[in-house]
C-alpha cells in the first residue's frame, strides 16, 4: 500500500518534468508557421514540378502525371534544336546585356561622383528606372519600337536619318536590339548605384599620393580606382547575371518571342511549351537544365569577387 501511495505521490511530479522536457523550443514555434508557408509556396511546389520533370506530364491530361518515363524528357532536351538555340540567344542576350550596363553604369557612376551641387536628386532620379515593373518597361518600348506611332521612327524620319519606317519589333536582329535596349535602359542604374557605392568607399590617401606621384588621370584609375571598384562590379554583375539569364516579362511583353522565334529565349520557350503546348513536364524539366546556367554564372562571378578582395587584402572575410 505505502509503494502505491508514493507512486501516486510521485507521478503529477514526473508528468510535469515529462512535459517540460516535450515542449518545443520557443524560437522554433515562433518560426513555425514561417516554415509552414515557406514549404507551401516554396518547397512543395519545387518537389512537385521536379517530380514531373520525370513524366510526360500534360495539362490537358492530369493522368499522365503519374507515369514515370525517367530522364526521357531531359534527353529530349539534349537534342532539341529549339532549345539550344534558344539558350545560345539567351547566352547571347545576357553577355550583351551585362557588358553594356556594366559600361554604361560605370561612366554614369563616374560623372556623378564628380558632381558637387544636387548630387542627392540625381542619385534619387538614378534609381527610377529599376523601380519600374518590367513589364510596364515592356509596353513602353513596344510602344517607342512601334512601326507606324512609335516614337524611335518618328524622331528618325522628322531628322530625316531614314526615310521608311524600321521594322523595330519584326525583324529578328533589329527585335533582339531593342529588347537589349529596354534591359539595359530599365537596369543600368543597378550598376551605376552599385559602382557609386564603391567610389564613395575609395580610401583619399592612395588618390592623393598618386596625385602628388605625378600619375595620369587614366593611370589613378586602372590602378587604383578600378582594383577598388572591382568587387562592386562583380557584386553587380552576380545579381544582374540571376535576372538576365531568367529574362521573361520584356521579351514576352515586346516581342513574344518572334519573329519566328528569332528572339525566343530560354524562359519564353520554357512559357510556350508549358502553357500553350501543355506539356508542362518537359517545361519543368527545362527550368531545370536552366538553372545550370544561372548557378554557373554565380559561380564564376563569386570566385572573381573572391579573387577581387584578395588583391585587396579583404580575401579571408568573405
Amino acid at each position: 500500500m505505502a509503494k502505491h501511495l508514493r507512486v501516486f505521490r510521485h507521478t503529477p511530479e514526473h508528468r510535469k518534468k515529462g512535459t517540460m522536457r516535450r515542449r518545443l523550443p520557443e524560437w522554433f514555434v515562433l518560426l513555425l508557421p514561417a516554415f509552414i508557408i515557406m514549404a507551401a509556396v516554396v518547397l512543395i511546389p519545387l518537389v512537385f514540378s521536379l517530380y514531373s520533370s520525370f513524366t510526360p506530364y500534360k495539362l490537358t491530361r492530369p493522368s499522365t502525371l503519374w507515369r514515370w518515363i525517367g530522364t526521357s524528357n531531359y534527353e529530349k532536351i539534349l537534342t532539341d534544336v529549339k532549345f539550344w538555340s534558344a539558350f545560345g540567344r539567351t547566352i547571347l542576350f545576357l553577355t550583351i546585356a551585362l557588358n553594356l550596363e556594366l559600361l554604361f553604369g560605370l561612366l554614369i557612376a563616374l560623372m556623378v561622383n564628380k558632381v558637387t551641387l544636387g548630387q542627392r536628386t540625381i542619385r534619387t532620379i538614378l534609381m527610377f528606372p529599376m523601380m519600374f515593373s518590367p513589364i510596364l518597361v515592356g509596353f513602353q518600348f513596344k510602344f517607342i519600337f512601334n512601326d507606324n506611332i512609335g516614337l524611335a521612327n518618328n524622331a528618325l524620319q522628322a531628322l530625316g536619318i531614314s526615310d521608311a519606317a524600321l521594322p523595330w519589333l519584326v525583324d529578328g536582329k533589329l527585335a533582339m536590339f531593342s529588347i537589349i535596349f529596354a534591359e539595359v535602359w530599365m537596369s543600368t542604374s543597378v550598376f551605376a548605384v552599385l559602382i557609386l557605392a564603391g567610389l564613395f568607399a575609395i580610401p583619399r590617401d592612395p588618390l592623393e599620393a598618386a596625385k602628388v606621384d605625378g600619375c595620369t588621370a587614366w593611370q589613378t584609375f586602372r590602378h587604383i580606382t578600378l582594383p577598388f571598384l572591382m568587387p562592386f562590379i562583380f557584386i553587380a554583375l552576380t545579381i544582374r547575371s540571376l535576372d538576365v539569364a531568367r529574362a521573361y516579362d520584356i521579351v514576352q511583353i515586346m516581342t513574344g518571342g518572334g519573329p519566328a522565334g528569332r528572339t525566343e529565349l530560354i524562359w519564353t520557350l520554357m512559357s510556350r511549351t508549358g502553357y500553350v503546348d501543355a506539356r508542362m513536364g518537359l517545361a519543368n524539366a527545362m527550368g531545370y537544365v536552366s538553372i545550370l546556367l544561372s548557378i554557373a554564372f554565380t559561380i564564376y562571378f563569386f570566385k572573381k569577387l573572391s579573387a577581387a578582395r584578395s588583391e585587396l587584402g579583404f580575401g579571408d572575410k568573405i
